[in-house]
């Protein structure tokens, strides 16, 4: 059953719809009916990005109120469990935030989104998206979500005061430069070079490491087959990954990453693999001494995850929701809430004014570089997969056990790898 105040909601929004359309027809604009828009952007560049386009879509769409179900936690953990307790409960938000790609998988399959073709053809996204990136999100005939912006996760962050400190004053290009580094900071003094956070961080970094021993196409193999994580490719890559993991900090099972990017700021660590939302932290902390580079070896990989919203099956206002993706989908949406939130704009047409350097530099790299999905942030890999992976990552933290890493990542593709 849904609450009281959801079913108010869809007859209000029954009898709105009599008077104006999705996006208001001009014909009653005091008509008011409420999109539930469910996310877990409660603070800092995200909620600043979500209010912009709260605020577009209050201009763009008459009639329609913003509504926030937001539900604070680090990369949405909480806000899925409560978001999944609501679907099983019948009682859907009219559009929900997710991760574009195979993290939607389990959603479709339940019947709880609806497909939005149609709408990619009449909001001109086929057009406006890079091709690699529609087929990622098309599952079947369908595409069941659309991008408010693209965030790139293989950069690393950089404090350039300790760096120098140490004497180290150029960009490592290959892996054994990465190491050697964290091997001179060691010895300089800095007992955790590397700053590090728990499972999915864990998982990011992993996964920054396999793109450069396996290249962008064995990389992305991993996830639909063609590459097979039991080979000695992915061995090697775990020993990289293991002599990287022995300069993090020792407690990084119990921290979030903006905790381990404080690590960072205040000159504790050097590095830190974390994806370009670490820009807003830097900002939020007036902290300005610091270089970004692509993880060494990744080449002109974009390993991308994008925001993104769905129209769910059990919405109480669809034409509302409609409304709210179409703002999300439009340039000029697009542009408002990436210069916020310090992402990029997923579609290629969208301006760039307001955007940062480091956002510009992002956007030139999107359009002519190698787009790669990530596990760790649901774009290759289904939700179940992504939690099988961050517990065999928590394990082999405490354990160290190469072969045991190996062979439950192993496990874990052959139980959720979809055979075509």
């Amino acid at each position: 059953m849904r609450s009281t105040g959801r079913a108010l909601a869809a007859v209000v929004g029954a009898a709105a719809l009599l008077l104006a359309s999705a996006c208001g027809s001009g014909e009653d604009d005091t008509a008011t009916t409420t999109v539930e828009v469910f996310t877990w952007w409660a603070d800092g560049g995200e909620k600043a990005g979500l209010d912009a386009l709260a605020d577009l879509f209050a201009s763009a769409c008459p009639g329609q109120r913003f509504e926030s179900g937001v539900v604070a936690g680090g990369a949405g953990v909480n806000a899925k469990q409560v978001l999944n307790a609501r679907l099983q409960h019948n009682d859907a938000p009219d559009t929900f935030q997710v991760h574009a790609g195979a993290e939607l998988l389990d959603h479709i399959d339940a019947g709880q989104v609806q497909d939005l073709s149609a709408e990619y053809g009449t909001w001109g996204l086929r057009d406006a998206l890079p091709a690699g990136l529609v087929a990622d999100l098309t599952v079947g005939d369908g595409i069941y979500s659309v991008p408010a912006g693209v965030h790139r996760a293989n950069v690393v962050w950089a404090n350039d005061q300790v760096l120098a400190d140490a004497g180290i004053l150029t960009v490592p290009k290959t892996m054994d430069e990465f190491i050697g580094n964290l091997e001179r900071l060691r010895r300089s003094g800095v007992e955790s070079p590397l700053a590090l956070g728990r499972d999915w961080t864990q998982l990011m970094l992993l996964e920054s490491v396999l793109i450069s021993d396996l290249g962008p196409k064995r990389f992305s193999g991993l996830f639909t087959g063609t590459t097979k994580w039991d080979g000695k490719p992915v061995r090697q890559a775990i020993g990289d990954f293991a002599r990287i993991l022995e300069f993090s900090n020792t407690d990084r099972d119990s921290l979030d990453w903006p905790d381990a990017t404080r690590l960072l700021i205040d000159g504790k660590a050097a590095y830190q693999l974390m994806g370009d939302w670490v820009a807003a932290e830097m900002a939020a902390a007036t902290f300005n001494g610091y270089d970004t580079f692509t993880f060494p070896g990744n080449g002109k990989a974009f390993q991308w995850m994008a925001d993104s919203f769905v129209l769910t099956t059990d919405a109480a206002n669809p034409e509302g929701a409609r409304c709210w993706l179409r703002t999300v989908a439009s340039p000029q949406g697009q542009q408002a809430f990436n210069r916020r939130k310090g992402s990029i704009p997923a579609r290629t047409d969208a301006p760039t004014d307001g955007l940062s350097e480091y956002q510009l530099e992002a956007v030139s790299i999107w359009q002519s570089g190698t787009p790669v999905p990530s596990c760790a942030h649901g774009s290759a890999c289904s939700q179940p997969w992504q939690n099988a992976a961050n517990a065999a990552l928590g394990a082999f933290s405490t354990s160290g056990d190469a072969a045991a890493l190996q062979s439950a990542l192993t496990a874990a593709a052959k139980q959720f790898i979809r055979q075509p």
